[in-house]
């Protein structure tokens, strides 16, 4: 019976899933062929972004990029759309090491979870990002401009493109949408410069080989990967200051929520921690928590003597509603299993000859 359902589904999906594909297709040929017109900056522009409806670790790849180019003493300007913020669908800025308390109602939850992490960076936020790096520029005048999220915004144009894919997600979900998880066809890895393999740390070393095996025909020749995993760096409560560390949230008691794409590689990297897990709830993406749904978790939790563990991003929206000690998330950064200098290398070769 479930055969036929798939057999029917992919029957009625399938000309739907064309359709989509074909338009993000001729988009890109248009774009290619000058019949739509690619806006240039003097700045070098790097693309961070994927084929896939989130979940590909976009966030924590952005920061560690950030990190790297602060290292490489450039002003980094982040543009985001500031998805679900009330300055999506115009602008707004932020300086990121400043002492300021802006709010994810107004910029998102990623653009704040930016401004906190980064010492020396300008997250601007607004889905018309080719008009509010033009308005922005003469302002920050930043050294490298990075493109979150950015493989289907091709009105500007970039010097480095770097797609990110996910280890853990079937190979079966690979068709556009509605028929699979992708947001436009393998195509548009003509287009790529660097694919990083995010997960790869807990995937299986054959699944990672199927997954580059399924990209590689339609990729540039000799396009280097790499592949990274999640590394946790310890417990912060919601004013961010460590409570715990890795190791004390051993055969502690926890209750997981979060608002991201993918909760179940959240989940389990607490289960890995050693963590008793007494409860998982997941919300949709970029959620906003109503009060009624923190407030009857945080009163299991304190019957069972537990802790709600939640994730970065999720924090900067349950803080504003309720601000408890047992409420708590787990920090995490990228590490690298493979292709750390080569990926380095390629950003690199971003400032050479760009004047």
């Amino acid at each position: 019976m479930e055969k036929k359902i798939s057999l029917l589904k992919k029957i009625f999906l399938s000309p739907l899933s064309w359709i989509w594909g074909s338009i993000y297709f001729i988009r890109r040929i248009c774009y290619d062929y000058g019949i739509l017109r690619q806006r240039s900056f003097v700045v070098p522009i790097i693309s961070i972004g994927n084929l896939t409806f989130g979940g590909t670790g976009k966030t924590p790849f952005t920061l560690w990029l950030s990190e790297y180019l602060h290292s490489k003493e450039k002003h980094v300007m982040i543009l985001m759309r500031g998805y679900k913020g009330k300055l999506e669908n115009s602008s707004g800025l932020i300086q990121a090491g400043k002492k300021i308390n802006p709010d994810a109602a107004d910029y998102g939850d990623e653009a704040l979870l930016f401004a906190r992490r980064l010492n020396d960076a300008t997250v601007v936020v607004g889905k018309k990002r080719s008009e509010n790096l033009s308005f922005y520029f003469p302002k920050v005048q930043p050294d490298v401009v990075l493109l979150e999220d950015g493989h289907q915004h091709i009105k500007i144009k970039r010097k480095l493109n770097i797609v990110l894919f996910d280890a853990l997600m079937p190979l079966s979900r690979y068709h556009v949408a509605p028929l699979g998880y992708m947001r436009e066809g393998f195509s548009a890895l003509k287009d790529a410069d660097l694919v990083v393999i995010g997960r790869a740390d807990i995937a299986k070393p054959e699944k990672v080989e199927s997954l580059k095996n399924l990209l590689r025909p339609y990729l540039p020749q000799g396009i280097q990967f790499a592949e990274v995993g999640f590394r946790p760096n310890g417990f912060y409560n919601a004013s961010y200051d460590l409570v715990y560390t890795l190791d004390q949230i051993r055969n502690k008691k926890v209750i997981c929520m979060a608002g991201i794409a993918n909760p179940q590689s959240f989940f389990k990297l607490l289960e890995d921690l050693g963590a008793e897990v007494l409860v998982t709830e997941s919300f949709p993406d970029h959620h906003f928590f109503k009060p009624d749904e923190i407030n009857s978790l945080l009163s299991y939790a304190k019957s069972e003597d537990a802790l709600i563990v939640t994730t970065e991003k999720d924090i900067v929206r349950i803080k504003k509603i309720v601000n408890d000690e047992s409420i708590v998330f787990l920090e995490v950064d990228i590490h690298f299993l493979k292709g750390e200098f080569e990926t380095k290398e390629i950003i690199d070769s971003c400032f050479k000859n760009i004047y």
